[in-house]
């Protein structure tokens, strides 16, 4: 069973390196996630990798399936995952080609679901600090072991998306001191600590948002140039990040639910509890 899960974001729709592959197709209790998992061994471990969009990219930021998505990896016996994410800089020192790896999220999305509890089963999960530090701390040391520019800190404001930012909503962002935008981790995030998974996002800078003044000048061209350049340096990041992943979690993710439960466990159906058995049936034996 894959204890690493990959998430590739727009760019990235394959993981090179992977040997004895196999795809997995799997049908959640939230539905279908973007595409099916691909599991196989990368740098001498079992690895699952998802096409957050779909291969081909089909889905847009706001029809993603987040819950399914994150299950699936749940299901699959993953306790970390990697996100890779295409983003916009809202600062100059963030430039195309650098690596993000942010410890906060801000959300401007509206009515995405975010949650797996609900259903008679209420769950209030500590998010202060939302991403974990000890992926995050093995990722940067993959961007330096890779050779690729990367900052560990600063701020994710998740849009919805799928239409850009007007500059005055760029500019509002930059007041708030923001550091990239982008559409889709936050809600992985989310559900990742629910599901009590270690969860990191590497946001890879494509383009200065429009508040830049040499936002114009820039051709759709450069920016798939960009794109494309940033897949292929975050395929050397995973795998140094697998290579030279700690064997064991000392963080907190792992037990993010162990004082969130909230319904007395004799009142909660024992549907809800068959429906969310790979996340919460530890806490219902």
């Amino acid at each position: 069973m894959p204890k690493i899960g990959i998430i590739g974001g727009s760019g990235l729709y394959s993981m090179p390196g992977f040997t004895a592959e196999n795809e997995v197709a799997m049908e959640t209790p939230f539905g279908m996630p973007s595409d099916n998992y691909i599991v196989g061994q990368l740098e001498g471990h079992e690895v699952a990798f998802l096409a957050r969009h779909g291969r081909g990219h089909r889905i847009s930021p706001s029809e993603l399936n987040f819950r399914a998505n994150i299950y699936g990896m749940k299901a699959m016996g993953v306790e970390r995952i990697i996100s890779l994410s295409a983003v916009g800089s809202l600062k100059e020192e963030h430039r195309p080609l650098d690596f993000v790896i942010p410890d906060q999220f801000v959300d401007r999305t509206r009515g995405r679901i975010s949650t797996f509890f609900g259903e008679g089963l209420v769950a209030h999960v500590s998010f202060a600090d939302p991403v974990c530090p000890q992926l995050s701390l093995t990722v940067e040391a993959a961007c330096q072991a890779a050779g690729v520019t990367v900052k560990r800190g600063g701020t994710y404001l998740c849009m919805e998306g799928p239409m850009f930012s007007t500059k005055a909503e760029s500019n509002l962002y930059r007041s708030w001191g923001m550091d990239v935008i982008g559409m889709t981790n936050l809600q992985e995030a989310k559900l990742a600590r629910e599901a009590e998974i270690c969860y990191v996002t590497v946001a890879m800078v494509t383009d200065y948002d429009c508040w830049h003044a040499d936002h114009e000048a820039v051709e759709v061209t450069d920016i798939i140039r960009v794109l494309m350049q940033n897949a292929a340096n975050a395929c050397s990041v995973v795998a140094e990040a697998v290579k030279g992943m700690p064997a064991d979690r000392i963080c907190k993710c792992g037990s993010a639910l162990q004082h969130a439960l909230i319904t007395d466990k004799k009142l909660v159906p024992e549907k809800t509890v068959k429906k969310l058995e790979p996340i919460v049936g530890k806490y219902f034996v």
